[in-house]
């Protein structure tokens, strides 16, 4: 435990907090889940997808998946232009990791939900 506990380290260099903060975000892991899932898309097909995604924050996400290198981004050269994104070596790497978070997720819900409810009625007592 040690071992791990130094990756917590207390500044913005720390990777724990910083991979941890690029996917607290509400949209990294569904994109990247929806990439794993389907290959190569295009961005409206990306977007058609997740459904209630504006396209600026699409657009962002995006980016900032490229630029951790997580999918990568071809822009064809046709009239219109034609761009497709899909998962780097890396990215395709993470999939498993959300996998088992998912599933760890969906077997916990009930027992979280229980848990919050409890909270919530002894928070209304004090």
């Amino acid at each position: 435990m040690k071992n791990l506990l130094k990756n917590y380290e207390p500044s913005v260099a720390c990777p724990v907090r910083n991979v941890l903060d690029r996917f607290g975000d509400k949209w990294s892991i569904l994109i990247i889940t929806i990439l794993a899932e389907n290959g190569k898309l295009r961005f409206n097909e990306i977007q058609r997808g997740i459904g209630d995604i504006s396209q600026k924050m699409l657009t962002t996400t995006l980016r900032t998946l490229e630029a951790d290198g997580l999918i990568s981004r071809k822009v064809y050269a046709e009239i219109p232009p034609r761009v497709e994104y899909e998962l780097t070596a890396m990215g395709e790497s993470l999939v498993p990791h959300i996998v088992g978070l998912a599933a760890w997720a969906d077997e916990h819900m009930p027992a979280i939900k229980r848990s919050r409810k409890q909270y919530e009625k002894m928070a209304t007592v004090h």
